[in-house]
């Protein structure tokens, strides 16, 4: 099976640094400019099925995505963002302000950290590895999109490329990145990772690369 593992658009939630969990947060303006990008850029694919995240952000960049195919969006709850717990709606300073001990795990050691009522990155893991194995059930040699979360994203590539979550804040996802992997008979293999190629020039990657990240995921 191989997978197109798609991070939703852009929300305003995103600009603003607030952690959006399951809080159902839409697309902004240009988060719906990057899902039609994503579209585009990913009609000449041969592709099986599109599934998603049941949150809106992430099944309206699928829509996107589908409608070149002819195939309908399946949302499927093992690519759900992570549950928050009380962080979610919480800009990063008041979580710092509030939590500041476990808001530095956060930081250091996110497989560490237990939000109050919400998911570990290892219970996000699972989850997702167990949707993961239903679908390959279902198309062994097909193609599939995946359109999820950022923290999501990161799990899922930590897994395929043999990473602890430990090493979860190495990888980036921007928001309408591209990643793409494979199962073969040695295993997982990654293809792309975070591509933003088709929202972006060099240049603009460049300067990106030298900002700070957001550390909500």
């Amino acid at each position: 099976m191989r997978v197109i593992l798609v991070r939703h658009g852009q929300t305003d939630w995103n600009e603003n640094g607030v952690f959006r969990g399951r809080i159902d947060v839409k697309l902004n303006r240009n988060g719906f400019r990057q899902a039609e990008i994503v579209g585009e850029a990913l009609k000449v694919a041969a592709i099986d099925a599109v599934y998603c995240s049941p949150l809106s952000r992430a099944l309206d960049t699928a829509a996107a995505i589908a409608r070149h195919h002819g195939l309908a969006v399946e949302t499927y709850e093992p690519v759900n963002d992570m549950n928050f717990g009380e962080w979610q709606g919480l800009k990063r300073p008041e979580v710092e302000a509030r939590y500041p001990k476990l808001f530095q795990i956060w930081l250091t050691a996110p497989q560490r950290v237990e939000i109050p009522n919400g998911e570990t990155l290892s219970q996000v893991r699972r989850r997702l590895l167990a949707g993961l194995e239903s679908l390959r059930s279902l198309y062994p040699e097909g193609t599939l999109v995946i359109v999820s979360h950022g923290l999501t994203n990161k799990v899922l590539l930590c897994a395929m490329l043999g990473l602890y979550n430990s090493h979860f804040w190495k990888i980036k996802q921007d928001n309408a990145a591209i990643n793409i992997f494979k199962y073969t008979g040695q295993g997982s293999k990654v293809f792309l990772l975070n591509d933003t190629t088709h929202l972006r020039t060099i240049g603009e990657t460049v300067e990106e690369m030298k900002k700070i990240e957001n550390p909500i995921g």
